[in-house]
């Protein structure tokens, strides 16, 4: 008798860069293990995935991932600055933990109950809701394990070290890490009280909480899945020992999440432009999904790339177009376009450099198309994997900022040169970048490491609502 597939409800914070890897992770177990796969996120987000619903909660079925969206309350969407912060974050657990229970049951209903619950670090209610329907949880870590592991130890009696570093050049030392300058640091750790984005330091404490109460009441180390791979990040992987750390990445292909973006992908010719490039010589600019560079900042990047003369393509979401930026299309050296999928235009041999802010999807999928960065850091997590990018796998540089926090024009030149220039920095960048390809690749290939981690959670998750690891 064919033993019955494992069913996963995987849900996810309401952001382009929570969904996308949580939607390639549903894509693969489904794909590549097996498994029954339900996708969920908040009803926003799900009516922008799927824009042509008769209703907006309306429940669809995407090849092999049935989606059925939560409400978080902020069913219009939550709008920064418009919205309190605090207010949606309370009826996202208030509202959300209700919705998701009901889809719990709902699925238990038409005899198709959920094995495992997976969540992002943002929702870390969903493990007390899968608890309380007898589901077992893990957690989907979407950034590295360093940065994983630097929130473990602030939280866990190391809080100090930093509150101590004043000097943002000082450097920082916690377990079984590298040592850390101030600037290599999430932001949210070292942002003051009254900044906007502090908020976010209370979310993650409750990831942490969370995690810990799951330990105190298990039998087994509470489960968090890792985008990253063993051979990239040993250390970090190992410097949380009373939690079970899974690397399975890089959790990634070109065609599982095609046409799910929440914003919509230009219909300029990109690629064709692109096939009209010689290999190599294309630099790539983007900052994804969420900043919005200052005007100079974009002035700064706008006249470095014409003075640069190498061919660009730009991703320039419309609010992110200052009035009197001169953004014209020049057929020859630069294209701008408002949103496009972005591992296909990393996989594209015409594309030698990628000007980012290196957050870590963009990081990661950079690494695995075998093409070096230039990195631009702003917020969150981007100024550690900027620094693992530079100091630690020898993948790209970063530009230093002005006393404004804005990279220069001719320090951009300056940037592209070493990545992309005749020179020894250049070869040795290349040559990093190749090797670290290599070896993502044959982690996530059949009998690779990550590949042999997700296929042993998968089988681990036991129709008695057990989990084995």
């Amino acid at each position: 008798m064919e033993q019955e597939k494992q069913h996963f409800l995987l849900v996810t914070y309401s952001t382009q860069g929570h969904i996308n890897p949580v939607l390639h992770l549903a894509r693969r177990l489904a794909a590549g293990n097996g498994a029954a796969v339900t996708f969920s996120t908040a009803v926003s987000a799900h009516r922008r995935m799927f824009p042509s619903l008769a209703a907006p909660d309306d429940e669809v079925q995407d090849g092999p991932v049935a989606h059925i969206p939560f409400s978080d309350g902020f069913d219009e969407g939550f709008v920064a600055g418009t919205h309190d912060a605090r207010q949606y974050l309370s009826q996202l657990r208030t509202l959300g933990s209700s919705s998701v229970s009901s889809i719990l049951q709902r699925l238990r209903d038409r005899g198709r109950p959920v094995d495992c619950v997976v969540y992002t670090f943002f929702l870390p209610w969903a493990a007390d809701v899968a608890r309380a329907n007898g589901v077992p949880s893990a957690q989907y870590w979407i950034q590295p394990a360093t940065v994983f592991a630097i929130y473990y130890h602030y939280f866990h009696g190391y809080s100090s070290l930093i509150s101590n570093a004043c000097d943002p050049m000082s450097t920082i030392k916690f377990p079984c890490l590298p040592p850390l300058r101030a600037r290599d640091l999430p932001s949210f750790l070292i942002v003051p009280p009254d900044d906007p984005t502090a908020v976010v330091l209370d979310m993650l404490k409750d990831t942490f909480d969370t995690l810990d109460r799951e330990l105190a009441l298990s039998s087994s180390k509470p489960i968090v899945l890792m985008n990253t791979f063993a051979e990239l990040e040993e250390d970090a992987l190992s410097a949380v020992q009373d939690l079970a750390l899974i690397p399975i990445g890089p959790i990634l292909s070109s065609s599982d999440a095609a046409g799910r973006d929440l914003f919509k992908l230009d219909e300029k010719g990109y690629m064709e432009w692109l096939d009209s490039k010689p290999r190599g010589s294309v630099v790539y600019v983007s900052f994804g999904s969420m900043t919005v560079l200052k005007k100079e900042q974009t002035e700064e990047i706008l006249n470095g790339m014409r003075d640069s003369g190498r061919p660009y393509l730009w991703v320039l979401r419309r609010e992110c177009r200052w009035e009197g930026l001169e953004l014209q299309d020049d057929d020859e050296n630069g294209m701008v376009v408002e949103w496009c999928s972005q591992v296909e235009v990393l996989s594209h041999p015409s594309v030698g450099c990628f000007v980012t802010h290196c957050g870590w999807n963009s990081t990661f999928e950079s690494l695995v198309c075998g093409v070096p960065i230039v990195g631009v850091p702003q917020w969150t997590d981007q100024g550690t994997n900027a620094m693992l990018a530079e100091k630690r796998w020898g993948t790209g540089v970063s530009g230093e900022v002005n006393g404004e926090g804005v990279l220069g024009r001719e320090e951009l030149k300056r940037c592209l040169d070493l990545v992309m220039g005749e020179g020894e920095s250049s070869v040795r960048i290349n040559k990093n970048v190749e090797l670290w390809r290599d070896k993502a690749r044959e982690a996530m290939s059949a009998g690779g490491s990550s590949y042999q981690n997700l296929r042993k959670f998968v089988d681990g998750i036991t129709k008695s609502g057990q989990t084995i690891f």
